[in-house]
């Protein structure tokens, strides 16, 4: 809170003129106090995180585990709303009209930077109509393959396809989500054909896979890790430049035989564009504090979380540089923009 300014008060008027000096002298301290008392009131306003996914979805639960500390953090309740639709559009639409005030938050993933070179009408900016907070933390996917696969890494995978073109298929999440450019990228970097299968979603992706519909997809370490030490799904490989702990004697991809392969999925917090820096460092130091609580690190960690909390400048740059590198890979992919 800022000092109140020094009041100068000469010596007592007149009978008649204490009415006045009273009210001048209230009207000063009212209006020094003015900021700090709009952001008490304002304290009882919910934080809203607005996320443009569905409720169960990966981003929803790190949100999820992440709302009670980061409101407790920031002095308000946090409240998460979800909108899913188009590709994430809906939902981030609603970001980057929310008012520039520090009540609305956003928590958006891979797909955000996607959907730029998916999409030909995007109604923002993905990079200059949001202002970034920080990262949540990245994790890692699986190449996961059903049992009846008679391949058990990737040397043997790629060697399957190379003998058989176009006979094996995978599934996605859907035509240009993160998890059909994480199985295209393998796809170009293995030179290898194999047919794609779209899903809404990777709950329906997870069931068919696990029931031998489709014989293999990549889809979030949190959950193939189940099916894997159940022995229902066989895991190829993982996506990451690092071993998981949740899978610990899974190799990389990288490490059998294809080097330039790494892709993670993350999570992030963002804010409207014009975002005053003050709201900015407020909602970066909440988020820091919220993930280093320790019931949220170890709730983050065991859905496959690597955490890391970069400043505002440092996540501006890894989302414009992830921008361009989407773009390679939808390009490389061949898709059709909708």
């Amino acid at each position: 809170m800022k000092h109140l300014p020094s009041l100068q008060i000469s010596a007592p008027a007149p009978r008649g003129h204490g009415i006045v000096r009273r009210t001048l002298l209230g009207s000063v301290v009212a209006g020094a106090l003015a900021p700090a008392l709009a952001w008490a009131q304002g304290s009882d306003k919910p934080l809203r995180m607005v996320l443009p996914v569905s409720a169960g979805s990966g981003v929803d639960g790190v949100a999820r585990v992440i709302a009670p500390s980061l409101g407790k953090a920031l002095g308000r309740p946090a409240v998460v709303e979800n909108y899913p639709g188009a590709g994430g559009i809906t939902g981030t639409s609603m970001i980057v009209k929310a008012p520039r005030d520090g009540s609305v938050l956003g928590m958006v993933s891979n797909n955000h930077v996607v959907n730029p070179s998916v999409f030909k009408n995007i109604p923002y900016d993905a990079v200059d109509d949001i202002t970034p907070i920080t990262m949540i933390g990245a994790t890692p996917f699986v190449l996961v393959a059903h049992p009846s696969v008679a391949a058990r890494n990737v040397r043997e995978l790629v060697a399957l396809a190379k003998a058989q073109p176009g006979a094996l298929n995978y599934g996605s999440s859907g035509n240009g989500t993160i998890l059909h450019l994480a199985a295209e990228m393998f796809v170009h970097e293995a030179q290898v054909d194999i047919k794609h299968i779209p899903y809404r979603g990777m709950g329906p992706l997870t069931a068919d896979v696990l029931g031998g519909q489709i014989q293999m997809a990549f889809i979030a370490i949190a959950v193939a890790a189940p099916h894997v030490k159940a022995g229902a799904l066989r895991a190829i490989g993982l996506s990451s430049s690092t071993r998981s702990p949740l899978l610990p004697e899974l190799p990389t991809i990288a490490e059998q035989g294809l080097p330039q392969y790494v892709l993670d999925g993350w999570v992030a917090v963002v804010g409207p564009a014009g975002l005053p820096k003050a709201e900015v460092e407020r909602a970066y130091q909440g988020v820091r504090s919220a993930v280093a609580v320790p019931e949220v690190r170890d709730a983050l960690l065991a859905q496959g979380y690597q955490l890391n909390s970069p400043p505002p400048d440092a996540t501006a740059a890894f989302f414009r540089t992830e921008v361009g590198r989407m773009a390679k890979l939808v390009k490389q992919a061949g898709l059709k923009l909708d």
